[in-house]
């Protein structure tokens, strides 16, 4: 968590970040991005509006690196005190009901929505209401993360990668005004240019295959069609836990070339794997930049 104080916060980081955060008012939760110059990610972030300034909240990437990154760029005209990062904790809550009907007490960390997110600092002990609900354990987080298809730190938030390849349209504004990596995204808006996008693969060993002889796709292994054109790259894998009918299953993300994009199986090392849109994508925006691609960044 970084702290910004002062009556040019939401100006600075609106220019410093994807989102329209200059009309924020206190109280309000925006997803945003921190970008480079060339729309190249950082690390994600969650801005918490309040009354003298905001918390960026960084749920992917170097908290340290970006606090560095926006203390390069901060100015005493900015009229900004930026402080150091403080550690966090950030608690996705995967049950049914709102708030209320889960027993969230006031006060005890911000509650953020869509999906149900606790945010405690490190000093805080985690809420009695939260430490009844059971934890998921490391390979079902995992699991969950590769079907929404939120990208993780470093297969997928890189300085190769931008947001829009990511499916990350929400939290990228093509109407606000001038901020760093602007042109960039608003040319890739404005002329179609994604040319590659985030997608979910698994993979099942055929029963004539066993998979113990099989050799199974692996982070970084290249994707390639029916025809043995280049179609991508995978960036995530994990293997589940065997049941009765598959001794060996494996999920992951990868990026895949727009030309492939419609394929339902793409194949790694010969293997065909099954290729889909992760639940949480959102795909990129085609024209949307034509107001704003003439404009500096």
């Amino acid at each position: 968590m970084i702290r910004l104080d002062g009556a040019g916060v939401l100006r600075f980081l609106h220019g410093q970040t994807s989102q329209d955060l200059e009309r924020a008012r206190p109280g309000a939760v925006l997803s945003t991005c921190c970008i480079t110059p060339t729309a190249r990610i950082r690390g994600l972030a969650e801005v918490l509006v309040d009354a003298s300034g905001a918390w960026l909240l960084i749920t992917v990437g170097e908290g340290r690196a970006i606090h560095q990154a926006l203390d390069r760029v901060l100015f005493p005209a900015d009229q900004v005190v930026l402080v150091a990062p403080q550690e966090a904790r950030l608690i996705t809550v995967l049950a049914a009901g709102d708030w209320r009907a889960l027993g969230a007490e006031p006060g005890r960390g911000w509650l953020l929505e869509a999906p149900k997110r606790v945010v405690l600092r490190a000093d805080q002990p985690t809420p009695a209401w939260l430490e009844r609900l059971p934890e998921l354990a490391g390979v079902d987080q995992e699991r969950w993360r590769l079907q929404q298809g939120e990208p993780a730190l470093p297969a997928e938030i890189n300085d190769e990668l931008n947001p829009f390849e990511l499916g990350l349209a929400e939290r990228v504004s093509l109407s606000k005004g001038c901020y760093v990596g602007q042109e960039t995204l608003a040319k890739l808006a404005t002329y179609d240019g994604v040319k590659q996008q985030l997608r979910r693969w698994a993979w099942v060993p055929d029963q004539a295959q066993p998979a113990a002889v099989a050799e199974a796709p692996a982070a970084g292994a290249p994707l390639f069609s029916a025809a043995g054109e280049r179609a991508g790259r995978i960036t995530s894998c994990l293997e589940l836990p065997a049941d009765g009918a598959h001794p060996r299953r494996l999920i992951g993300l990868a990026l895949v070339r727009r030309q492939f994009l419609a394929e339902g199986t793409l194949l790694a090392g010969g293997l065909p794997l099954a290729i889909s849109t992760p639940a949480g994508f959102q795909a990129p925006p085609v024209g949307a930049g034509s107001s704003v691609a003439g404009r500096g960044s």
